[in-house]
């Protein structure tokens, strides 16, 4: 199967997962979405410094600046099968 059809999958069975994952957990499968299908954070850092969830989820996706899609793609199917 190609690693689009992976990825795809992989989104799909996340909403599925028999447990919910922790929150680092689900801040780094956001990063890694977010880095495979839009690639470099474009958006500007969260308005409002109360907003801790905006700004958990900014931070996350920045510290995967650079890490190509595909990389991204590889480590989210991974993470999703290791979950489930």
């Amino acid at each position: 199967m190609e690693l689009k059809e992976l990825f795809n999958e992989a989104v799909i069975n996340s909403k599925g997962l028999p447990q919910k994952p922790s929150n680092d957990t689900l801040l780094q499968l956001y990063a890694l979405y977010k880095q495979s299908t839009e690639n470099e954070l474009t958006a500007r850092p969260p308005a409002n410094p109360l907003d801790f969830v905006a700004k958990a989820k900014f931070d996350a996706w920045r510290q995967l600046k650079g890490k190509p899609q595909e990389i991204a793609m590889q480590e989210y199917v991974d993470l999703v099968a290791k979950l489930k």
